[in-house]
């Protein structure tokens, strides 16, 4: 991954003891109890680091609360990077429950549009006058078809004898 190799076997968030840092809490621990403690604590600590730099600012002991003060932020840091793989979680099953509700409206949706076309379909379908009826209109008188043959060799103009039989089939179907 970017150039370095990556097993996909490692641990995503390497333990405090790993990295070179004590641990201030148990192995087996309470996170939201731990948290708590953990900002009071650094909120004690950054009280003590005011109160020190206010009565003997070049104390030596400044550095070591300020070191304490890192130490905390490192391991609450720690605590609040262990819930990511949670919170990846979680965002991923919100998102997909919210994919699937989207789908599942569209499909809705979908099948209200279907169903209306289905009945226009079926009014249209309705309205349509009988099959037998339909034949008798559109058929075509024979003499029209004989007048077209014998005017065939008497005029040479093909578009205008096929307009003058269209015309006629169409007045004979009123």
């Amino acid at each position: 991954m970017f150039g370095h190799t990556f097993n996909a076997d490692d641990t995503i968030i390497r333990s405090l003891e790993s990295q070179g840092f004590r641990r201030l809490y148990p192995m087996h621990f309470e996170r939201r109890r731990e948290l708590k403690k953990l900002n009071h604590s650094l909120l004690v600590n950054f009280l003590d680091l005011l109160d020190l730099l206010v009565h003997c600012p070049d104390s030596p002991k400044r550095a070591e609360k300020v070191e304490d003060l890192s130490l905390l932020f490192i391991h609450i840091h720690h605590l609040l990077n262990e819930f990511r793989p949670h919170q990846a979680r979680e965002t991923l099953r919100v998102m997909m429950e919210l994919q699937k509700r989207q789908r599942v409206e569209t499909a809705m949706r979908f099948q209200k549009h279907l169903d209306k076309v289905q009945d226009i379909l079926q009014n249209a379908l309705q309205s349509l006058p009988d099959q037998n009826e339909m034949e008798s209109n559109f058929k075509v008188p024979t003499e029209i078809l004989e007048d077209y043959n014998q005017s065939d060799s008497a005029n040479n103009d093909p578009c205008y004898e096929l307009d003058r039989i269209m015309c006629n089939i169409v007045d004979n179907m009123r």
